[in-house]
């Protein structure tokens, strides 16, 4: 019984990672469409979203099934637990794509009234606080996921930058406004993902320990 309950939670493992990288990919491939002004691209990231809901579904299912047939007790428990928070958190980072995505097709081609630079900076951080939270929820390594507490200060310092930059945009033109508005979604977007990456790292020091602690 124990052997086959250890080969279930592999199994969970490896479903938990490819749908973190599945929302690492479809962050990357929502900045990108931002980016380049793709809308094409933009439009691709509803089916990943759809792809992501469909896994976060079949991982919830196989914890309930787990939880019922195998009856975890202890940290066996907090390991499933943990599993059906992180899947989650992981669906909502994808939500945060589907609306930049969104933003996207709602500036459409329209020429942007400052070049992107913290966004694809705070998108690529955002995108290492997913990978590093995964590696620490695969090694149940408290002292990575604690980590995350400074990569989640960085990238509120840059949407702070972002939001000073971009109101001084509407000042000088009342014009930019709209844009502008647009942007700052993005930047929030991106800002709530980071912040469910942390809250994934709060949920493997709880896993690994059974205490809670509050790093965001």
């Amino acid at each position: 019984m124990r052997s086959e309950f250890q080969k279930e939670l592999e199994s969970l493992n490896i479903k938990l990672l490819k749908m973190g990288a599945m929302v690492q990919n479809i962050i990357e491939v929502s900045i990108q469409a931002l980016i380049k002004q793709d809308l094409e691209r933009a439009m691709s990231v509803f089916e990943l979203d759809d792809d992501i809901d469909r896994l976060e579904l079949e991982i919830e299912n196989k914890c309930m099934n787990l939880i019922a047939l195998q009856q975890p007790i202890a940290k066996d428990l907090r390991i499933i637990g943990t599993i059906m928070k992180i899947i989650t958190d992981l669906e909502r980072m994808g939500d945060h794509a589907v609306n930049i995505a969104k933003v996207t097709l709602e500036i459409g081609h329209d020429p942007f009234i400052k070049p992107l630079v913290d966004i694809p900076k705070m998108a690529t951080l955002t995108e290492a606080m997913v990978n590093k939270s995964l590696d620490a929820f695969l090694h149940q390594d408290v002292e990575l996921a604690k980590e995350l507490d400074d990569d989640d200060e960085e990238v509120d310092d840059l949407y702070e930058a972002i939001y000073l930059e971009l109101i001084e945009k509407i000042l000088e033109n009342p014009e930019n406004a709209h844009q502008a508005t647009q942007l700052l979604f993005i930047g929030r977007y991106l800002e709530r993902t980071a912040d469910h990456a942390t809250n994934i790292a709060e949920r493997i020091i709880y896993m690994v320990t059974g205490e809670r602690v509050k790093i965001n």
